[in-house]
C-alpha cells in the first residue's frame, strides 16, 4: 500500500491558496497530505473596506478560477475592463482595446484581494487541505527526502517534514536567502503611490494606462464606482505626495491624467511600495519549488504579477498530477520550470520593456511612443498582439 506523502505549502495568500485548491480534489486519491503553513489566521469573514487593495485579473485567470470551481463566486465583486485606454500625456497618439472587438465579455476584472482570499477560503476542503496558522517556519533542513521546517506556534516549536516543500511566502521571502538561492535584484528607482479614488463620473469599466514624464500611472475600476490607482513616481516624488492632503494630491493627480472621468472627488489612504524587477535564480530543487513572488516580483503598471503566478501554479498542478514519480522527484518539477521559461521570459521582459520604454524622457523614444500608439490602434494584429498579452492568452503550450 503506497505511504502518504506530505506536500507542504509556506504562504496561504492567493496563490499559496490556488496551488491547494488546484490539488484538493485529488489528494485522497494519491494520497497527498496538503498543508498549508501561514503567518496570519485566515477569516472566512469579508468585510467591505473603500481602501481595500485590488488585483487585475487577466481574462486568462478568469478561465483559470472557472475550472477551479470559484469563478461564480468572485464574479460577485469582480468589475470587468471593458476598455483600456492607453496615452501618453501631452504628446499625440492613444490607443484603445475593448473587450468587444476580441470577442470576449471582458479584457479583465478587477477584485479586492480581501474578496479573493475570501473566495479562495471558502472553497478549500478543510478536510483535506490542514491549515498550520498561525505559524512562522524558523529553520529549514534539507533532507534526501524532502525538508524538515521548524514551525513556531503559540510560542512553541515543532517540526514538519515536506516530501515537497512549496515556498509562495512573497517577493521579501527570507526563506529563500536562507536556503542560499540567489536573486536578481534591479530597481527601477521608483516607487508606486497606490490608493482608491472616487471620480464624478462612472467609470463604466474603462482601464486607464496614461504615461507621465515622470513615470506611468494607471487608473483600474473597481466595485461602487471606485477606481484603483497605481501612480508610478520616482522614489522621493512617491514620498512627497503620499504626504501631501487631500486637495492638494487631487490637483496634482487631476493634471497628470486629465478629466476623462470628469472631476476627482475623494482619495483614500495612500501606500507606497518601492519597485524592482525581482528573479529568483533558482525555482525548482529537489523536494522544492519557488513560486509566486518569491520566484519573480514584476512592476505592476502592467498589471501581470498575479496573472503569471496563477499560470506558473496550475503549470506546477499539472506536472504533479501528471507524474507517476513519488512527490517531490526532481522530474516534473523540472519539466513544470521547462513548461513556464517561455511564458515567464516574455511576460517578465513585456512588462519590464514598457516599464522602461515609458518612464524615459528621451525625445526620439518620445516620438516613437507616440508613432507606436497610433499604430497600435490602427494596425489590428498589432492589438490583437497586445489584447492576448493583456488577457493573459499571449503563450500557448503544446
Amino acid at each position: 500500500m503506497q505511504s502518504t506523502q506530505r506536500l507542504v505549502i509556506v504562504g496561504g495568500g492567493m496563490v499559496g491558496a490556488s496551488l491547494a485548491l488546484a490539488l484538493q480534489g485529488y489528494a485522497r486519491e494519491r494520497q497527498w497530505e496538503l498543508v498549508l503553513v501561514e503567518a496570519f489566521a485566515p477569516t472566512s469573514e469579508f468585510q467591505p473596506s473603500y481602501d481595500a487593495r485590488s488585483t487585475a485579473l487577466s481574462y486568462g485567470s478568469r478561465l483559470i478560477f472557472e475550472r477551479l470551481g470559484v469563478w461564480a463566486a468572485m464574479a460577485e465583486r469582480a468589475e470587468p475592463i471593458r476598455q483600456i485606454h492607453v496615452s501618453d500625456r501631452g504628446r499625440f497618439g492613444a490607443a484603445r482595446l475593448n473587450a468587444e472587438e476580441e470577442h470576449v465579455p471582458a479584457l479583465g476584472y478587477v477584485v479586492e484581494n480581501a474578496w479573493l482570499g475570501h473566495c479562495l477560503l471558502n472553497a478549500l476542503d478543510t478536510e483535506v487541505v490542514q491549515w498550520r496558522c498561525p505559524a512562522q517556519v524558523t529553520a529549514l533542513t534539507a533532507q534526501p527526502s524532502g525538508y524538515q521546517l521548524t514551525l513556531k506556534e503559540d510560542g512553541d516549536d515543532s517540526v514538519l517534514h515536506a516530501d515537497l516543500l512549496v515556498l509562495a511566502d512573497g517577493g521579501r521571502s527570507g526563506l529563500r536567502e536562507q536556503l542560499g538561492i540567489g536573486v536578481r535584484h534591479t530597481p527601477y528607482g521608483q516607487s508606486a503611490l497606490i490608493a482608491n479614488l472616487t471620480p464624478a463620473q462612472p467609470h463604466q469599466g474603462q482601464a486607464f494606462e496614461r504615461f507621465t514624464d515622470n513615470g506611468p500611472m494607471a487608473l483600474l475600476p473597481v466595485a461602487d464606482n471606485r477606481c484603483a490607482l497605481v501612480w508610478t513616481r520616482p522614489e522621493e516624488d512617491a514620498e512627497r505626495l503620499r504626504t501631501l492632503d487631500d486637495r492638494s494630491l487631487l490637483a496634482e493627480l487631476q493634471d497628470a491624467f486629465g478629466y476623462r472621468l470628469g472631476a476627482i472627488k475623494q482619495i483614500g489612504t495612500r501606500h507606497i511600495y518601492p519597485l524592482a524587477l525581482t528573479e529568483a535564480e533558482e525555482q525548482v530543487r529537489p523536494h522544492l519549488v519557488v513560486l509566486g513572488n518569491a520566484a519573480h516580483s514584476l512592476h505592476p503598471i502592467a498589471g501581470q504579477g498575479f496573472n503569471l503566478s496563477l499560470r506558473d501554479t496550475m503549470a506546477l498542478a499539472g506536472e504533479l498530477l501528471a507524474s507517476e514519480t513519488a512527490l517531490g522527484a526532481l522530474a516534473p518539477l523540472t519539466a513544470f520550470h521547462a513548461r513556464q521559461s517561455r511564458d515567464q521570459w516574455l511576460t517578465i521582459g513585456f512588462s519590464d520593456r514598457v516599464t522602461r520604454l515609458f518612464s524615459n524622457n528621451d525625445p526620439l523614444l518620445s516620438l516613437g511612443r507616440g508613432l507606436g500608439l497610433v499604430g497600435l490602434d490602427v494596425v489590428p494584429l498589432a492589438k490583437h498582439w497586445f489584447a492576448r498579452q493583456a488577457m493573459g492568452l499571449g503563450v500557448k503550450h503544446v
